[in-house]
């Protein structure tokens, strides 16, 4: 009879702990970079740890499969959905659905040019300021040398590449010696890095026209010094590299001295995300529209090589 009244207790501890179990899905734009991977691993283990049910969907860099992935969390009645939104338009449909649906969305790292009633909170650093601390780095770093600068920006019409190509702009306005003399899209990606600055090398008379390199990401800039390398050049002395992002690979270029600077992305994201959506299950806590990340520049003077096995064991 003990034996019995214990299994049932436990058969009934179990389904409490299963109805209250909560599930979200994550609509991820893919594993484009370093840093992307790094956000996808922090997400999963958050989810694990706080007992969540996560559904992942990897858009695989296009928005009609994080659409289509929206549709669908919402036709599985999850709890609520995690969105890196790929680009900031064409965001109101679905996320209507969701609202219709009662399900909250949250931003990761990205914003969406719709009405922030639609969504219940972005998780994010300031892009425009990440933008301004890599400019104000190398405003400091030419003093009144002459500096021609060269620019890797991300994926077209997305919330990164719009607002750190603003605030770079905004920290260099004013200096009249520092000129972006070309800038293009490298799509966040390594290869595309790569590829870019090769033409950019060989329109600036094989690079020994151009002072300096601002890349979007750190994973672009890792694809440009191999392009820099290649061309006979010295990244990070013959060019001056600052990026965005903060991942080993460039913390490993910055030991080597062919990279100077990045600005951190923090990629837990997830971590405030769970906390905001935990308070608004919990009694309706509505959390501020924005939640805003720390963006801090690292150097060469950093302990490059220790960050970069440190951010290794985090998950990167």
């Amino acid at each position: 009879m003990k034996s019995l009244l214990l299994t049932t207790v436990a058969a009934i501890t179990m389904t409490a702990a299963a109805a209250s179990a909560q599930t979200v899905g994550f609509s991820q734009i893919g594993s484009e970079s370093g840093w992307r991977a790094a956000e996808t691993t922090l997400t999963k283990q958050q989810a694990e740890e706080r007992g969540i049910d996560l559904k992942f969907s990897d858009a695989q860099q296009k928005q009609e499969n994080q659409i289509a992935a929206i549709r669908a969390f919402v036709a599985q009645g999850v709890d609520a959905i995690l969105l890196a939104p790929v680009v900031a338009t064409g965001w109101d449909s679905a996320l209507e659905e969701a609202k219709d649906a009662d399900i909250p969305v949250v931003l990761l790292d990205r914003q969406v040019d719709s009405s922030d009633d639609l969504y219940l909170t972005a998780v994010g650093s300031n892009l425009v300021h990440e933008g301004e601390v890599a400019g104000g780095w190398l405003v400091e770093e030419v003093g009144d040398k002459d500096c021609r600068v060269v620019e890797l920006q991300g994926t077209t019409g997305s919330s990164p590449a719009i607002d750190r190509a603003t605030g770079f702009r905004n920290a260099i306005e004013g200096h009249d010696n520092i000129e972006i003399v070309r800038s293009q899209t490298g799509d966040f990606t390594r290869s595309q890095g790569k590829e870019v600055m090769e033409s950019f090398l060989q329109a600036e008379n094989g690079g020994a026209d151009i002072c300096a390199l601002y890349a979007h990401n750190d994973d672009m800039a890792v694809g440009a010094i191999q392009a820099i390398k290649e061309a006979g050049l010295k990244p990070g002395s013959d060019i001056l590299i600052v990026a965005i992002d903060a991942v080993p690979d460039y913390f490993q270029a910055m030991a080597a001295g062919e990279a100077n600077a990045t600005v951190e992305l923090t990629p837990n994201m997830a971590g405030p995300a769970f906390d905001a959506l935990e308070a608004y299950w919990a009694d309706g806590t509505m959390p501020p529209k924005f939640i805003q990340t720390e963006s801090k520049l690292y150097t060469q003077a950093d302990d490059p090589a220790g960050e970069a096995e440190r951010r290794k064991s985090l998950g990167y």
